[in-house]
């Protein structure tokens, strides 16, 4: 049977929305003023947020799987909207920070993997807008060295 998870959001005033996920989490929702009172994150911040966190698990797992020193880790998602309704991401990018003396076979392969097989919120995301993927290896402790900079196409 397939797994199944819920959200619910309630409604406490103006704009703003108490929402309660499958696993007991709370959020709180709003919009910007004038409508809102800015008292969380927007409901199409929180798609980025999802495929950051979504991909970032993956790849930080695979990297941990190959026994890659990993000393850091970030992933920076920026996406740029439709102009006109529903004003959908038609394109995002995606940045993955790693420090450390990682090899750049196993990030690009971590990238790919969490691209191509495992990240859902990718995989859905891709349906309607283009998603670029790059990296940077940038230099641990005791290295002397400049960051790496790379597109995992």
């Amino acid at each position: 049977m397939a797994e199944r998870h819920h959200t619910l959001a309630r409604w406490r005033e103006r704009m703003t929305f108490d929402a309660y996920t499958t696993t007991g989490h709370h959020l709180i929702l709003d919009a910007s003023p004038p409508n809102g009172d800015d008292r969380g994150p927007r409901p199409m911040e929180l798609l980025l947020t999802a495929l950051s966190g979504c991909t970032g698990m993956d790849v930080l797992s695979i990297l941990q799987k190959k026994r890659e020193p990993v000393e850091a880790f970030e992933v920076y998602v920026e996406g740029v909207r439709a102009e006109t309704h529903p004003k959908v991401f038609v394109e995002i990018d995606v940045l993955y920070r790693v420090t450390g003396n990682v090899k750049p076979e196993s990030v690009e392969r971590a990238i790919e993997l969490s691209r191509d097989k495992y990240c859902g919120v990718s995989a859905m995301l891709h349906e309607i807008a283009r998603i670029n993927y790059r990296y940077e290896i940038l230099a641990g402790k005791g290295e002397q060295s400049e960051p790496a900079t790379n597109s995992a196409a």
